[in-house]
């Protein structure tokens, strides 16, 4: 009979998290700022999409293996869905949706005899005006951390001061100047030394935005943006 100490599983679980973590940090970080106009939410990719609606005022993207974020993203399109059929539409909110997706993660996490999941997911929900927009970053051990205006999902736990300072001055800008501005801090966060003089980090990649609108006088309030338009 094998038996496990405390320290057997907090290596076992230090070493999981070490694994996971190498593998975000490969992944292609996601932007999101609050504007006027709305929320703006951005990222290159290669051919999967990583930028989703989950309900009405809610957008999901992740970062990580395809697989798990689109696993992670068609939960939570579930759990919204059965919130707004056995409660009301106005029940459908960042924080439920979170929190739904939160424990099976934890699960998943501390299980040694099933694989983790290995993404690290940002959710955000436009409000009335720009102060309400609220942000959560959900991590794959469960844990997940909120914030108002701005947020990033990156291989990196916490976005920079450098990089929050960017984004809250991408939030006095209109839609056209956010968006360059947005790609030039993609391109910061990935390549913070500017080592890739050759111009190499975008090759076979395409950006992906959306605008998550604030105003509801459209039936969806989002909307994707072509490639052209980003």
């Amino acid at each position: 009979m094998v038996v496990f100490t405390p320290y057997d599983w907090q290596e076992g679980i230090g070493n999981r998290a070490q694994y996971i973590e190498a593998k975000l940090a490969q992944g292609s970080p996601v932007l999101a700022v609050s504007l006027d106009e709305g929320i703006v939410v951005f990222t290159f990719r290669r051919q999967a999409r990583k930028i989703f609606e989950i309900y009405d005022r809610i957008v999901y993207a992740g970062v990580g293996q395809q697989s798990d974020v689109e696993a992670i993203r068609m939960a939570a399109l579930e759990f919204a869905s059965k919130e707004a059929f056995n409660r009301s539409e106005e029940d459908v909110n960042i924080q439920r949706v979170v929190v739904a997706m939160s424990a099976p993660l934890k699960t998943a996490f501390s299980d040694f005899s099933a694989a983790p999941v290995v993404a690290r997911s940002l959710f955000a929900e436009v409000g009335n005006v720009p102060a309400e927009d609220l942000y959560y970053v959900l991590d794959y051990d469960g844990d997940y951390s909120t914030s108002r205006m701005q947020s990033v999902a990156s291989g990196k736990r916490e976005a920079s001061s450098e990089v929050n300072d960017t984004l809250t001055r991408i939030a006095k800008m209109s839609i056209d100047e956010a968006f360059e501005a947005l790609k030039a801090l993609w391109i910061k966060v990935v390549d913070p030394e500017g080592e890739d003089h050759s111009g190499e980090l975008l090759n076979g990649l395409v950006p992906e935005a959306i605008l998550l609108e604030r105003s509801n006088l459209r039936d969806n309030r989002f909307r994707m943006l072509t490639p052209e338009e980003a």
